[in-house]
């Protein structure tokens, strides 16, 4: 199983990105799907998450500006990041808790990671 982010980058303050999370491989289900970030010297933290019925939770500092949304028949989740600021620079990693069989236990899988960067 492989989980590989894509649309990170550099955008000016107040622009807007809009990160996707594939998962592939020996997929039997998917339930909560999550979005972290680190940025340098922080501890990495919880920014949304989207659970297997569509709930949708977000943290404090990222409410009515970013928004998780997912693709089930493609295994895909994105994040999609409004009036971006400086201090949402950071490495954002998205996770998703997999079923790889019907008698197997859910695993977390963890993407690589992806930068982004909103400087001017």
């Amino acid at each position: 199983v492989q989980l590989v982010e894509s649309g990170g980058g550099l955008v000016q303050p107040g622009g807007s990105l809009r990160l996707a999370c594939a998962a592939s491989g020996s997929i039997f289900s998917i339930n909560a799907r999550c979005w972290y970030r680190q940025a340098p010297g922080k501890q990495r933290e919880l920014v949304a998450l989207i659970t297997n019925g569509g709930i949708t939770n977000y943290a404090d500092s990222v409410k009515g500006r970013f928004t998780i949304s997912r693709d089930t028949a493609k295994n895909t989740v994105y994040l999609q990041m409004n009036s971006l600021k400086p201090e949402d620079t950071a490495v954002y990693y998205c996770t998703a808790g997999i079923r790889r069989g019907p008698q197997s236990p859910h695993a977390d899988y963890w993407g690589q990671g992806i930068q982004v960067t909103v400087s001017s």
